[in-house]
This record gives C-alpha cells, structure tokens and sequence, in this order.
C-alpha cells in the first residue's frame, strides 16, 4: 500500500520530522511504500492518491492543546481525503500531550479522514516500533 507520513514541525525544530522519518522507516519494514511530506516545505501537493495517511504535529505551546495551523491548512487543500484511513501522532513536548492529540485528531476528522489509530511518541526508536507494529489496511 501507499503510505503518506505528513508532519509539521515548530520552527527550527525537528523533532516532529525524526519521528515520521522513524515512523515510515518501521512502516518501510512492513514492506508498503511511504512517502514524508513536510507540511511547511509541501505546501499544496495532493495526497489524496495514497490509501493511508500519517498525520503527525508537535504541540504549539509548552501547555499543550494546539497544533500546527499549518496542519490544518494542508488537509484543507490537499485533495479528497475523505473517509482515508489515517493515525495520528504527537511528539512528547510540554505538558498535557493528550490535549494535543485531541486537537490533531479533531482536525483530521474535521477533514472526514478515518482514525484507525493514534499515539504519543516519545523517541525515534519507538516510533520506529510503532510502524513495525501498525496495521494498514
């Protein structure tokens, strides 16, 4: 299957992008295709061709809650990707990263994307675990 790992990370940041890249690269094990698309340098580009899609964000502030407008914006013009199914994550930055994960996941669904999943990730290495592990289908 064709996998999508779309991230968006906060500044100069790159902690969002080592997890996708580590997220794709345990999906990459499973034997699918995965393509990384950063949300701020990918502006525009139309996913709507492949069959799942990671979404991933870094909360805006050290108290959690808010995600990347840049997320949002994407989704928004980036195809139809209604009833796509989809996983959401977050990096584990500040406080209250459930909080952050609710909004991420309120936006994809505002979108009609299909969570099959969604996670807290705290390292590369188990993000990487976490795509050895996850079910596409």
């Amino acid at each position: 299957m064709r996998v999508c790992v779309l991230f968006a990370d906060n500044g100069s940041s790159t902690t969002c992008k080592d997890l996708a890249a580590a997220l794709a690269q345990g999906i990459r094990m499973q034997g699918h295709d995965v393509d990384l698309v950063d949300a701020a340098k990918d502006a525009g580009k139309i996913i709507s061709y492949f069959d799942y899609i990671v979404v991933g964000a870094i909360s805006e502030t050290f108290f959690g809650g808010k995600v990347s407008q840049r997320i949002e914006a994407f989704l928004k013009q980036c195809g139809t990707i209604g009833g796509k199914r989809s996983f959401a994550f977050v990096g584990k930055r500040g406080l209250r990263q459930g909080k952050t994960l609710q909004a991420l996941m309120r936006v994809m669904e505002s979108q009609g994307m299909f969570l099959t999943f969604s996670e807290i990730l705290s390292n590369p290495a188990f993000a990487k675990e976490v795509g050895k592990r996850l079910v596409i289908s």
